[in-house]
């Protein structure tokens, strides 16, 4: 219609079109079920309690690798040659344990230094019954050890040093129970994710086996479950026929580095990869030790670029994984979300120095994701202004 005094057209609501307003439209359909997803999970769960299981005797080294002169030595950022053998052994346990505690600090942490297989028990059956129904986390460094074995073997020591002990993956199995999450770091450690599927199939059998035959036998405790390889996950440092990095620029313990010290690792290979300094001009190795702040506090560099991190890892796990591994891995377990946030870095470094990390869940490759730009370029900009901030 017109205003006559305005002499301007005047719409009414039903001269307006209507869409979607067709009787489908208006009639509810019980055939449609909506399913509602969401992004935080229901089940949580805790990793109350950690073994550190380091196995290095200083200054001996295994026999069954040849390393490079110079190579790579430093554990958890201590070169042990610097310390006298149970010093080192002692100052790498500690720091293992700080560098664990920065993601999950109320575990129950549990160092077992050059252990032997009986000390390796306890420390996991202990653990076990503490932990009851939460997740427990058995972390090997293997690098004073030879490789493990095809029959599925990881090794320790005598109580005088002077052999070799073999440890079997099914008997970690049965002490470890499940849920559990155990991190691998030595040689060949491809090798003990298969064997470990392998127990824990033998493991299942056995177990229908004896429920089939009655039970427990008269007097025995009532049958314990088996692990449930569904409940285990396992971190491997490289696959089961590669050897770690022996670069000296490189820390020995590359694979636990970027899993705990991830921003450290990250920055250090950046400025190595750019030929020590060619995006981020006059920035040495040296310099990264001075990178201002804290971790947790956002407003220093360092605060910043941990929050990136974070940010970037995890939209690359949530474009890239099934939806149900992502609500597993990265949402129902704080220090699991964390070291799986971590494996993809590790994944990344690794890859560039010719080894290929193992998971279980099996992750798909993501150390081409073109999110890694991103955090290149975060680096590159707060590298750029550090020689002016350390200059202040």
């Amino acid at each position: 219609e017109v205003d006559e005094e305005d002499d301007e057209l005047v719409f009414t609501f039903d001269d307006l079109p209507l869409v979607f307003s067709c009787p489908r439209h208006w009639q509810a359909d019980p055939a449609v079920d909506m399913i509602m997803q969401t992004w935080r999970m229901r089940e949580r769960m805790k990793t109350v309690s950690v073994a550190l299981v380091i196995c290095l005797n200083v200054g001996v080294d295994p026999p069954d690798v040849t390393k490079t002169q110079p190579c790579a030595r430093q554990e958890c950022w201590v070169d042990p040659l610097s310390l006298n053998p149970q010093r080192a052994l002692e100052t790498i346990g500690g720091n293992l344990q700080r560098q664990y505690e920065r993601w999950q600090p109320r575990a129950r942490y549990r160092q077992s230094l050059d252990p032997t297989v009986e000390e390796v028990r306890r420390l996991a059956t202990g653990l076990r019954r503490s932990a009851r129904e939460e997740r427990v986390l058995f972390h090997y460094n293997g690098h004073g050890v030879p490789r493990p074995t095809a029959n599925g073997e990881i090794w320790v020591f005598n109580r005088s040093y002077t052999q070799y002990i073999p440890l079997s993956i099914y008997d970690l199995q049965s002490w470890m129970g499940s849920p559990s999450i155990y991190v691998y770091d030595c040689n060949n450690a491809g090798i003990i994710v298969d064997s470990f599927k392998n127990f824990a199939e033998q493991h299942e059998r056995e177990y229908v086996e004896q429920v089939r035959a009655g039970g427990p036998q008269a007097g025995a405790a009532e049958l314990p479950p088996p692990p449930s390889l569904r409940n285990c996950i396992q971190l491997a440092a490289c696959s089961k026929d590669q050897l770690l990095p022996m670069n000296p620029d490189l820390p020995a313990d590359l694979f636990t580095a970027c899993l705990t010290t991830p921003i450290k690792v990250a920055l250090r290979w950046f400025v190595m990869k750019n030929d020590l300094g060619h995006l981020a001009p006059q920035v040495k190795l040296e310099h990264l030790e001075k990178i201002p702040g804290q971790f947790g506090d956002r407003r220093t560099m360092l605060g910043e670029l941990n929050w990136i991190f974070t940010a970037i890892t995890d939209t690359i796990a949530w474009n890239t994984l099934p939806r149900d591994t992502f609500q597993k891995l990265f949402r129902q377990d704080l220090l699991v979300a964390s070291l799986f946030r971590n494996f993809l870095l590790a994944e990344r470094i690794m890859k560039s120095n010719d080894c290929t990390p193992v998971s279980q869940p099996k992750l798909p490759p993501t150390h081409q994701h073109p999110m890694w730009e991103a955090w290149d370029l975060a680096v590159d900009i707060c590298l750029s202004q550090l020689k002016s901030i350390l200059g202040e």
